[in-house]
């Protein structure tokens, strides 16, 4: 597994890196071949942002993979990954590397090829015994869940719509293990202002100030976090203007928001419409929105405690001691749990320092991760969230 570690992670497969995505899906396509009944390329949905200067603006995307198993089974699991990595093909870092007898340095080892190869493994242990006739399996593995999965949302979403469980292979938050329970959702957005420009001597009166604008919707923007309980705001960049001389006449901002809950998104959303609102009126400048929530809060409900304590029981099984804590981040387990699947997120790798250039995984947690996966599917498989699932089924209709 370690070997296979790294010779996907020495495939540059960068977000934006389609050439290295192709490799990498092909590859991960030979590994599903051998255990699934089918495996099949799906074209990314068409995706768009707004450039500096407010025009939109089509942006690549990777294709996905969608592997399947039993698809004639009701009962059904949903698992996921992503091939690609933050580490675009002109970034240093490039290779992997040994620290310690126990210590993996690669782009990608733990977040997460590491985390694709346990997934794979675990099944490919359960469909070599038999083990899980009754239940079908559907893996989702895209190329783009770094930059928010807005090419393969709509893949994700109707593949766990006929699911009730779902498994995320991201890494676990801590180099112990540690799993992520609930996580606050997260929005990415870009405002492109359109002012007026004049001289900045002669008639400045009748200049709209695109930048002044942008620094005003951007202390607006901030201030929500101390209004909305359970809000983050994280305003990221800003750009504009030109000659000193010349009152600017198009600025751009762009900003993450991270809700706590649906109720801290539903207000995030009110409060950016009425900032812009507010901006424009003052500044007489128009601004146009481009971005979405395209991550919503993940909750830790009662069944999710349940399949929590499933996973943790497997562990103790194990001899693994399995703990959670809530988290910030997000990732797919966000938009498989809005389809109402109860879905651990972080069933892969043990491993740190994901996005940097210190990213490690810890090998031995390559076998451990393996068999916690395949224990905890077959435990599913023998129906021991049944109840948990009955009861949730009828609570949401």
């Amino acid at each position: 597994m370690a070997a296979q570690v790294i010779d996907w992670a020495q495939v540059n497969s960068g977000s934006r890196n389609l050439p290295g995505l192709a490799q990498m899906r092909g590859l991960i396509a030979q590994a599903l071949a051998p255990i699934a009944d089918s495996v099949e390329t799906r074209d990314p949905e068409p995706v768009t942002t707004l450039s500096d200067a407010g025009v939109e603006t089509p942006v690549p995307h990777g294709a996905n993979l969608l592997a399947r198993k039993r698809p004639q089974a009701n009962r059904r699991l949903i698992l996921t990954g992503h091939m690609d990595t933050v580490f675009p093909a002109d970034h240093p870092f490039q290779q992997c590397r040994m620290e310690s007898a126990n210590r993996l340095s690669g782009p990608g080892t733990a977040d997460m090829k590491g985390g694709l190869i346990v997934m794979i493994e675990a099944l490919a242990a359960l469909e070599a015994a038999g083990a899980i006739p009754g239940i079908g399996w559907d893996v989702v593995v895209n190329a783009d869940e770094e930059v928010a999965s807005l090419g393969s949302a709509a893949l994700l979403r109707e593949t766990a719509q006929r699911c009730q469980i779902g498994l995320t292979f991201e890494p676990a938050l801590t180099p112990e293990g540690t799993l992520a329970s609930a996580r606050r959702g997260s929005g990415n957005f870009i405002a492109a202002i359109a002012g007026r420009t004049a001289h900045a001597g002669r008639n400045p009166q009748d200049g709209r100030n695109a930048v002044i604008a942008a620094a005003d919707l951007a202390l607006r923007l901030a201030a929500l976090q101390g209004d909305i309980p359970g809000l983050s705001v994280n305003v990221a960049r800003v750009t504009g203007g030109g000659a000193n001389n010349v009152v600017p006449d198009a600025a751009a901002l762009s900003w993450n928001m991270r809700p706590a809950d649906a109720e801290a998104q539903q207000r995030a959303e009110q409060g950016i419409a009425e900032a812009i609102g507010a901006v424009e009126r003052a500044h007489g400048v128009t601004v146009r929105l481009s971005g979405q929530f395209a991550r919503p809060p993940k909750p830790f409900d009662a069944g999710h405690q349940a399949l929590f304590g499933l996973v943790r029981a497997a562990g103790a099984d194990l001899g693994l001691s399995i703990d959670w804590q809530p988290s910030g981040g997000v990732c797919d387990g966000n938009n498989i749990a809005a389809q109402n699947v109860l879905v651990v997120d972080t069933m892969g790798v043990r491993g740190g320092g994901i996005h940097t250039e210190g990213e490690y995984l810890l090998i031995d947690s390559l076998s451990e991760r393996a068999a916690l996966a395949a224990i905890t599917i077959l435990r599913i498989a023998q129906g021991h969230l049944d109840a948990t699932l009955t009861t949730r089924s009828a609570m949401h209709g």
